[in-house]
């Protein structure tokens, strides 16, 4: 299965929930967020949504500032 996260291609081997994108691209869980499709998908439903061939997620830092 091929996805893109961030402009860059993945090839995964096994069905891959969105849970896994943090340790796929090396970052903390609770720095980002994420969404599929350009739909932001909430950090409690990562784990409930299964990936799908040709999926794009886009992961966003969290920045705190004022």
């Amino acid at each position: 299965m091929n996805i893109t996260i961030n402009d860059t291609p993945y090839t995964l081997t096994e069905p891959t929930s969105l849970d896994a994108i943090p340790q796929i691209i090396s970052l903390p869980k609770d720095a980002l967020a994420l969404a599929v499709n350009q739909c932001i998908v909430h950090r409690e439903n990562w784990a409930k949504t299964v990936l799908q061939d040709g999926d794009h997620i886009d992961a966003f830092t969290v920045v705190a500032g004022g």
